[in-house]
């Protein structure tokens, strides 16, 4: 089955809404830093994403604050505006053989870098499956409609991911953004685009 092209904004919005839906793990505390990232080590392939905090001003900008990892039991949600960055997430961050899966993963490493994390290894970008494919929409809610057949929400998007607590809307959003990329992944493989 050839991959689309490109979808409407209008066709995306008639889909049916999906979020994931599984477990999700809030490291907030030092302490829990290293027993989900033994967890998250027993895999090869992994989900990912960041969010920061909106800057709504021209020239404006703000570091990471919370990193997403999606596996195919949970999802793990560290707050490093809170946690800071710990030597267990570095060594995921930094380890070749996790692949780690999103979209225009070029920005995220550039602000992992600027977290302190020396040597980011291990990203792959969904779009480096599709880009011979043909495939022009390549943001990751119309690749979600065109690959998955449903649509996911952005609004959360522009929310504050400082805020003292992080709400369950937030939660859920930031999870699904980690999680999508991995039912991209599998899709594409059960297409034989990716062998």
């Amino acid at each position: 089955m050839p991959l689309r092209e490109r979808i409407s904004t209008e066709e995306v919005n008639a889909l049916p809404m999906r979020a994931y839906e599984g477990t999700i793990e809030l490291i907030d505390k030092p302490e829990q830093v290293e027993e989900a990232v033994r967890e998250i080590e027993q895999y090869n392939i992994v989900g990912f994403d960041t969010e920061s905090r909106p800057a709504f001003k021209k020239g404006e900008s703000y570091p990471v604050s919370l990193l997403q990892f999606a596996t195919p039991k949970k999802a793990y949600l560290f707050r490093v505006n809170l946690i800071g960055m710990p030597p267990g997430v570095n060594r995921l961050l930094s380890n070749p053989k996790l692949i780690k899966l999103g979209i225009a993963l070029h920005d995220d490493i550039k602000d992992l870098r600027r977290l302190g994390v020396s040597n980011p290894q291990g990203y792959q970008d969904i779009h480096s499956f599709i880009k011979d494919k043909g495939v022009i929409n390549t943001g990751l809610r119309k690749l979600a409609a065109m690959i998955l057949g449903f649509r996911i929400s952005k609004s959360q998007q522009t929310s504050n991911w400082e805020n003292e607590v992080l709400n369950e809307r937030q939660q859920v959003y930031a999870a699904t953004d980690a999680w999508v990329c991995l039912e991209i992944y599998e899709k594409l493989k059960k297409l034989r685009i990716i062998s």
